[in-house]
Protein backbone atom coordinates (compact mmCIF):
# COMPACT_ATOMS: atom_id res chain seq x y z
CA UNK A 1 0.00 0.00 0.00
CA UNK A 2 2.88 2.38 0.77
CA UNK A 3 4.24 1.71 -2.73
CA UNK A 4 0.88 2.59 -4.32
CA UNK A 5 0.66 5.80 -2.31
CA UNK A 6 4.23 6.71 -3.29
CA UNK A 7 3.47 6.01 -6.95
CA UNK A 8 0.31 8.09 -6.77
CA UNK A 9 2.26 11.00 -5.28
CA UNK A 10 4.95 10.70 -7.94
CA UNK A 11 2.33 10.61 -10.70
CA UNK A 12 0.64 13.69 -9.27
CA UNK A 13 3.93 15.58 -9.29
CA UNK A 14 4.64 14.93 -12.99
CA UNK A 15 4.55 18.16 -14.94
CA UNK A 16 1.52 18.35 -17.23
CA UNK A 17 0.06 15.19 -15.73
CA UNK A 18 -3.06 13.77 -17.30
CA UNK A 19 -6.47 14.28 -15.75
CA UNK A 20 -7.51 11.03 -14.10
CA UNK A 21 -10.71 9.95 -12.44
CA UNK A 22 -12.65 6.89 -11.36
CA UNK A 23 -15.81 7.85 -13.27
CA UNK A 24 -18.06 4.98 -12.18
CA UNK A 25 -18.01 2.07 -9.78
CA UNK A 26 -20.43 -0.57 -8.58
CA UNK A 27 -20.44 -4.11 -7.24
CA UNK A 28 -19.95 -5.29 -10.84
CA UNK A 29 -16.81 -3.25 -11.59
CA UNK A 30 -15.55 0.22 -12.35
CA UNK A 31 -14.59 2.71 -15.06
CA UNK A 32 -11.60 5.04 -15.09
CA UNK A 33 -11.16 7.92 -17.51
CA UNK A 34 -7.86 9.59 -18.27
CA UNK A 35 -7.47 12.65 -20.49
CA UNK A 36 -4.72 14.97 -21.63
CA UNK A 37 -4.00 17.52 -24.31
CA UNK A 38 -0.71 16.74 -25.98
CA UNK A 39 1.12 19.54 -27.80
CA UNK A 40 1.56 17.61 -31.05
CA UNK A 41 -0.40 16.62 -34.13
CA UNK A 42 -2.74 13.63 -33.92
CA UNK A 43 -0.38 11.73 -36.28
CA UNK A 44 2.58 12.28 -33.95
CA UNK A 45 0.53 11.30 -30.89
CA UNK A 46 -0.73 8.16 -32.66
CA UNK A 47 2.81 7.19 -33.58
CA UNK A 48 3.87 7.61 -29.97
CA UNK A 49 0.89 5.62 -28.68
CA UNK A 50 1.73 2.71 -30.96
CA UNK A 51 5.24 2.41 -29.46
CA UNK A 52 4.64 1.68 -25.75
CA UNK A 53 8.30 0.69 -25.28
CA UNK A 54 9.12 4.41 -25.54
CA UNK A 55 6.81 5.64 -22.79
CA UNK A 56 5.37 2.84 -20.61
CA UNK A 57 6.70 2.84 -17.05
CA UNK A 58 8.79 -0.33 -16.71
CA UNK A 59 7.66 -0.64 -13.06
CA UNK A 60 4.27 -1.62 -14.46
CA UNK A 61 5.51 -4.47 -16.63
CA UNK A 62 6.14 -8.15 -15.92
CA UNK A 63 9.69 -8.07 -17.29
CA UNK A 64 10.71 -4.83 -15.58
CA UNK A 65 11.76 -3.37 -18.93
CA UNK A 66 9.52 -1.21 -21.12
CA UNK A 67 11.58 -2.15 -24.18
CA UNK A 68 9.77 -5.52 -24.11
CA UNK A 69 6.31 -3.99 -24.71
CA UNK A 70 4.87 -3.84 -28.22
CA UNK A 71 1.81 -4.00 -30.44
CA UNK A 72 1.99 -6.66 -33.15
CA UNK A 73 0.05 -7.09 -36.41
CA UNK A 74 -2.20 -9.78 -34.86
CA UNK A 75 -3.58 -7.16 -32.47
CA UNK A 76 -1.59 -8.17 -29.43
CA UNK A 77 -0.46 -5.64 -26.83
CA UNK A 78 2.28 -7.98 -25.66
CA UNK A 79 5.45 -8.18 -23.66
CA UNK A 80 8.47 -10.39 -24.20
CA UNK A 81 9.76 -12.29 -21.17
CA UNK A 82 13.03 -14.20 -20.79
CA UNK A 83 11.03 -17.39 -21.14
CA UNK A 84 7.61 -16.74 -22.60
CA UNK A 85 5.41 -13.76 -23.15
CA UNK A 86 2.44 -11.83 -21.77
CA UNK A 87 -0.64 -10.82 -23.76
CA UNK A 88 -1.78 -7.77 -21.81
CA UNK A 89 -4.67 -6.90 -24.12
CA UNK A 90 -6.02 -7.65 -27.59
CA UNK A 91 -6.81 -4.87 -30.05
CA UNK A 92 -10.38 -5.34 -31.28
CA UNK A 93 -10.59 -2.08 -33.28
CA UNK A 94 -7.90 0.20 -34.63
CA UNK A 95 -8.55 2.83 -37.30
CA UNK A 96 -4.84 3.61 -37.56
CA UNK A 97 -5.18 7.29 -36.71
CA UNK A 98 -7.75 8.34 -34.10
CA UNK A 99 -9.30 5.39 -32.24
CA UNK A 100 -8.32 2.08 -30.74
CA UNK A 101 -10.25 -0.38 -28.57
CA UNK A 102 -8.69 -3.24 -26.62
CA UNK A 103 -9.95 -6.08 -24.44
CA UNK A 104 -8.15 -7.69 -21.54
CA UNK A 105 -7.00 -7.53 -17.94
CA UNK A 106 -3.93 -5.43 -17.23
CA UNK A 107 -1.28 -6.38 -14.69
CA UNK A 108 -2.45 -8.11 -11.54
CA UNK A 109 -6.05 -8.08 -12.79
CA UNK A 110 -4.90 -11.15 -14.78
CA UNK A 111 -4.97 -13.08 -11.47
CA UNK A 112 -8.69 -12.37 -11.03
CA UNK A 113 -11.86 -13.25 -12.89
CA UNK A 114 -11.98 -9.69 -14.22
CA UNK A 115 -11.58 -8.39 -17.73
CA UNK A 116 -11.78 -4.98 -19.25
CA UNK A 117 -12.44 -2.88 -22.32
CA UNK A 118 -10.15 0.07 -23.06
CA UNK A 119 -10.91 2.81 -25.52
CA UNK A 120 -8.42 5.43 -26.69
CA UNK A 121 -9.50 8.37 -28.86
CA UNK A 122 -7.51 11.24 -30.34
CA UNK A 123 -9.09 14.50 -31.52
CA UNK A 124 -7.43 17.63 -32.90
CA UNK A 125 -7.57 20.47 -30.37
CA UNK A 126 -6.26 23.99 -29.98
CA UNK A 127 -2.58 23.56 -29.27
CA UNK A 128 -2.40 19.87 -30.11
CA UNK A 129 -4.40 16.70 -29.64
CA UNK A 130 -6.93 15.74 -26.98
CA UNK A 131 -6.45 12.14 -25.85
CA UNK A 132 -9.14 10.32 -23.86
CA UNK A 133 -8.59 6.84 -22.46
CA UNK A 134 -11.34 4.89 -20.72
CA UNK A 135 -11.00 1.48 -19.10
CA UNK A 136 -14.13 -0.38 -18.01
CA UNK A 137 -13.40 -3.40 -15.81
CA UNK A 138 -15.94 -6.01 -14.73
CA UNK A 139 -16.05 -9.52 -13.37
CA UNK A 140 -15.00 -11.13 -10.12
CA UNK A 141 -12.09 -10.22 -7.87
CA UNK A 142 -11.75 -11.27 -4.24
CA UNK A 143 -12.47 -8.23 -2.07
CA UNK A 144 -14.41 -6.53 -4.87
CA UNK A 145 -13.18 -4.89 -8.03
CA UNK A 146 -14.12 -1.31 -7.26
CA UNK A 147 -12.97 -1.40 -3.65
CA UNK A 148 -9.62 -3.05 -4.33
CA UNK A 149 -8.65 -2.10 -7.86
CA UNK A 150 -10.29 1.13 -9.09
CA UNK A 151 -7.92 3.62 -7.44
CA UNK A 152 -4.66 1.76 -8.28
CA UNK A 153 -5.74 1.20 -11.91
CA UNK A 154 -6.70 4.86 -12.21
CA UNK A 155 -3.33 5.92 -10.81
CA UNK A 156 -1.31 3.64 -13.13
CA UNK A 157 -3.22 4.57 -16.29
CA UNK A 158 -3.03 8.27 -15.40
CA UNK A 159 0.71 7.90 -15.01
CA UNK A 160 1.01 6.08 -18.35
CA UNK A 161 -0.91 8.81 -20.19
CA UNK A 162 1.26 11.49 -18.55
CA UNK A 163 4.36 9.59 -19.72
CA UNK A 164 2.97 9.32 -23.27
CA UNK A 165 2.34 13.09 -23.24
CA UNK A 166 5.83 13.88 -22.01
CA UNK A 167 7.45 11.46 -24.47
CA UNK A 168 5.59 12.86 -27.47
CA UNK A 169 6.30 16.45 -26.42
CA UNK A 170 9.94 16.09 -25.29
CA UNK A 171 11.21 12.72 -26.54
CA UNK A 172 11.68 11.42 -22.97
CA UNK A 173 9.10 9.82 -20.61
CA UNK A 174 10.58 11.28 -17.39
Amino acid sequence: MKRLMGLALAAAMLGGAAQAEVTDKSAAGFEVTESATIAATPAKVWDGLMHPARWWNPKHSWSGEAKNLYFDPSGCFCERLKRGAVRHMTIVYNDGATAMRLNGALGPLQFTGASGHMGVTLKPAAGGTDVVLTYDVGGYAKGGLAETWAAPVDMVLGEQLARLKKTVETGKPD
